[in-house]
């Protein structure tokens, strides 16, 4: 379930926050969005949110839209005004620490877009990662020519796409030390059809797919193929991601990728709606032996 349950009107649509390059930082989005929550949940105007922290109501208003970066100062002054309770203090503190993030991802910048390094942020926080591809092998188990061959089918510029694989290695590797020591679990379900589709020529994929099946003993790495004859009725046709956090953090969210952008649902009803489908998929689709036969089988192919 949601860490922090809120209850909105249906016709609220702040909580699917669609995001293009050059958008605000989700994590600002997000922050602005659960002080505007706790706001209204205790009757307070933008006005009197503007007076403790000595600003104009439309700065208010630009920090509750996540239009411009917040101020730690700002916002501790916000949460004691409110008297936020100590769940409330937590999400937040966790939310402000997003905001201001500059971790490793941050020297990535120029070949990743807004809307995919703030997922990638908050990748570091979760507890558990349920993600579905239909198009090609999940980010976070992307060989580095494989994610380099995919970069350079978008990116003219060489450089740019080693870099776009050094980048699929540093996260690898970070979230490989959050399974480790922080006992993050990671379900990657794809689509058979990803298996035949030999992304960079047959040895980019052979290694691709031999890296594929060496991560089905990984720690808390659980890895399912979708068979092509399950897909029809449950699977969505673009792929998603689904990120749940401890109590502390902030609320769970849903990834959906497009060719220039990405919503990010934070709606408690439309997160468990996207939860269940991504455990419905889980149930049709193959065992751990017959995920490996089927990737066993796609080798076998690229070496025929």
């Amino acid at each position: 379930m949601p860490a922090v349950s809120r209850v909105l009107p249906e016709d609220q649509d702040a909580t699917v926050t669609q995001l293009r390059p050059g958008s605000p930082d989700i994590a600002n989005l997000m922050l602005g969005e659960f002080l505007r929550q706790c706001r209204e949940e205790r009757g307070l105007k933008q006005a009197d949110l503007a007076y403790v922290i000595r600003a104009s109501v439309s700065k208010v208003s630009r920090l509750e839209r996540g239009e411009s970066p917040p101020r730690p100062r700002d916002v501790d002054d916000l949460v004691e005004y409110m008297k936020l309770s100590r769940q409330e203090r937590r999400t937040v503190e966790r939310l402000l620490d997003q905001a201001r993030d500059s971790r490793w991802y941050q020297k990535f910048s120029d070949v990743t877009p807004t809307y995919l390094r703030r997922l990638i942020a908050l990748e570091g926080s979760a507890r558990e990662i349920r993600t579905y591809e239909n198009q090609v092998i999940p980010g976070v188990l992307q060989t580095r020519e494989y994610a380099v061959s995919l970069a350079r089918a978008v990116r003219r510029n060489e450089r740019e796409a080693e870099r776009v694989g050094e980048l699929r290695q540093e996260r690898q590797k970070y979230l490989r030390e959050a399974r480790l020591h922080r006992n993050l679990r990671l379900t990657a379900l794809i689509d058979e059809g990803v298996l035949r589709r030999p992304r960079g020529g047959a040895r980019v994929m052979l290694e691709q797919l031999e890296f594929l099946l060496q991560q089905f003993d990984a720690k808390r790495t659980n890895i399912r193929i979708v068979p092509f004859d399950c897909v029809g009725d449950v699977a969505p046709p673009y792929a998603v991601a689904q990120l749940d956090f401890p109590s502390e953090g902030p609320a769970d969210i849903v990834y959906v990728e497009h060719i220039n952008g990405a919503d990010y649902i934070t709606r408690a009803d439309m997160v468990d709606k996207y939860r269940n489908d991504l455990h419905q998929l889980m149930r049709v689709a193959a065992d751990r032996a017959e995920s490996k036969r089927l990737i066993r089988k796609a080798i076998g192919r690229l070496e025929s």
